[in-house]
């Protein structure tokens, strides 16, 4: 039986860890360094950085930040936002992340996630996937959420993995921050879809939305959140013993 991960993201602006509603209404958190620690320190299973703004502002991420955060934990590291070329890739691993995640910067240039796997490795890889719902179509966003491509999902996201992606993060802008569970519907197609893991993101707003995320999709990888981490409805080690009391197998803390 896989192993389910839990992963608290940190969207990082400014310097500054944020979150909002759909996308929207940015608000503080925290540090990212005080929070990556925290999260390393208890029960989390990776940490994901995303530099939210990057690609919008057309900018290289913030590296020293994420240095910082990289050094003072002891998880996966998985590192996004304005990850455009190689020297990208090699820029960000260099300062300490584990996975690169490529989301704004693979559609303007597919062959980009090919060229990462083919010289780090397609676990390296991760395909990160803004989704939401458009005239009845699940469409791909780029920009943060900005931009509305006018690609299908489900193919995309197929192209991707066989490009080289060895994960895909699926963040469902419709369920983003609204707390009333992950979208099941558009994470049962990608997960039938591909072959390597998915990453359930956007949704998540108490404990029982990952029962029922792993019961709906038995083999799904990983939940991620933010908001429910960040402002401590949901600590990581409860959650996980919930999850092993539900029958579902979980990292202990």
């Amino acid at each position: 039986m896989i192993t389910k991960r839990i992963i608290p993201c940190l969207d990082v602006r400014n310097g500054r860890v944020v979150k909002g509603v759909n996308f929207q209404g940015i608000s503080d958190v925290n540090s990212p360094v005080e929070l990556g620690r925290y999260y390393s320190d208890n029960g989390a299973d990776e940490l994901v950085f995303y530099d939210i703004t990057a690609s919008y502002e057309e900018r290289a991420l913030f590296t020293d930040i994420l240095r910082e955060v990289a050094s003072t934990i002891f998880i996966p590291l998985t590192v996004g936002g304005g990850i455009n070329t190689i020297d990208d890739f090699d820029r960000v691993l260099k300062c300490g992340a584990d996975k690169v995640s490529v989301n704004s910067g693979a559609i303007r240039n597919p062959d980009l996630i090919y060229e990462a796997a083919q010289k780090y490795g397609d676990q390296c890889v991760v395909l990160s996937v803004d989704v939401k719902r458009v005239d009845g179509e699940f469409r791909v966003f780029a920009k943060g959420g900005r931009e509305d491509t006018g690609m299908e999902a489900i193919e995309w996201i197929r192209r991707g993995e066989q490009n080289g992606a060895g994960e895909i993060v699926v963040n469902s802008i419709d369920t983003d921050g609204v707390k009333q569970g992950f979208d099941i519907e558009l994470l049962k197609l990608v997960n039938a879809a591909v072959k390597v893991p998915v990453i359930a993101s956007g949704g998540a707003g108490n404990m029982q939305h990952f029962v029922d995320l792993f019961e709906a999709i038995p083999d799904i990888d990983a939940g991620l959140a933010a908001s429910i981490f960040h402002f401590g409805e949901v600590a990581i080690p409860d959650l996980k013993a919930e999850l092993k009391r539900n029958g579902i197998h979980v990292r202990t803390v």
